[in-house]
């Protein structure tokens, strides 16, 4: 409501309650009039300057301020000062959009905080063990190097397994955090993709077969699969993806690649049969150092931050990736590419 129109209703209000109480007392029209005018225009004149001076202008101080922190110092430059014709509800509405975004923002840093504690926690954790064994290792190592060489060896080569997991923990982070804030670009060309999966697949035949394990395209493709996406980029998500099914497979179990065409990009699906995953866990199966059976996940070795690595180099590619999985019958990881042509 605007103001004038609130010290309107007020004065007519006031105007007429004293005209009313006039007329009780007199009994004639005629003061009733006089003083209702008077009464009214008086009441007009204060009540109006009274809201403007003490109340009205902080109002729309308030108003201002709180529209220029929403807009923001370079949007509220281009669109110059503004001034609302009804400030009262304007502001109303305003501070219930700023509390309301104020509350997810809050949530939002809630969320990050919690999750910035759990991520400090799981990369102690990652660190505090390879290098705890490095020094049990190397302790060892230093009291037997002269009595029992052989065994100074076994354990100098352990303690370099060890050195070669970290190297590759800080690596998988350093390719995280430059994805992250953009220093690692995409570089986009155009190739095709059953030709890069077939180059993966051949590099990872033998830790296949170590585990008696197939890997195989689900048809026969022969026309060219070209997409315009980051060529080593995308060779890591096969990468990854295929090492993750070979490491948590099945002895003699597959894994499979299957490409649907759709309408601009081709959906492609790596899918295995091998102990399938809980419901509960794939929500957060693409998380840093998220685990779901932690001691088996240390026997096979990794770092935990592969699948992280293909969500954010898709993301990168402004692609998606999904994945379903049905205990006892295998998991699928399902991601969409920009096609070409």
């Amino acid at each position: 409501m605007k103001l004038s129109v609130l010290v309107l209703f007020t004065a007519l209000a006031v105007a007429l309650s004293i005209g009313m109480v006039n007329f009780y007392f007199q009994h004639s029209w005629y003061y009733l009039a006089i003083s209702f005018g008077v009464s009214f225009l008086s009441s007009f004149l204060v009540f109006y300057y009274l809201l403007e001076k003490y109340i009205y202008t902080k109002i729309k101080l308030i108003y201002k301020l709180i529209h220029n922190l929403k807009l923001g110092k370079d949007l509220k430059d281009a669109l110059g000062e503004y001034v609302s014709d009804d400030p009262i509800n304007d502001v109303e509405q305003e501070v219930k959009e700023w509390a309301g975004a104020k509350k997810k923002e809050i949530d939002l840093l809630k969320k990050q905080e919690q999750f910035r504690r759990e991520f400090l926690s799981n990369v102690s954790h990652e660190f505090k063990t390879p290098l705890f064994a490095i020094q049990g290792y190397i302790e060892t190592l230093q009291e037997c190097i002269d009595d029992d060489p052989e065994m100074a060896i076994k354990f100098l080569k352990k303690a370099e397994n060890n050195v070669e997991r970290l190297s590759y923990l800080i690596n998988d982070l350093d390719v995280i955090a430059k994805l992250e804030t953009g220093e690692s670009p995409i570089n986009f060309q155009k190739f095709d993709f059953v030709q890069l999966a077939k180059e993966v697949m051949e590099n990872l035949e033998d830790r296949a077969k170590a585990k008696q394990m197939k890997l195989f395209f689900k048809d026969k493709y022969t026309a060219l699969t070209t997409v315009n996406a980051d060529r080593e980029k995308i060779r890591q998500v096969l990468i990854n993806l295929l090492e993750n099914s070979i490491k948590y497979g099945i002895e003699n179990g597959e894994t499979a690649i299957k490409i649907f065409e759709l309408h601009d990009q081709f959906l492609i699906e790596v899918t295995d049969n091998g102990i399938g995953i809980e419901e509960k866990h794939l929500a957060r199966l693409f998380e840093r150092f998220y685990r779901i059976d932690s001691h088996r996940a240390r026997e096979v070795g990794g770092t935990g931050l592969g699948l992280a690595i293909v969500k954010h180099i898709l993301e990168a590619h402004q692609q998606t990736i999904s994945v379903r999985s049905t205990p006892g019958i295998g998991t699928t990881f399902a991601f969409t590419l920009q096609k070409v042509g």
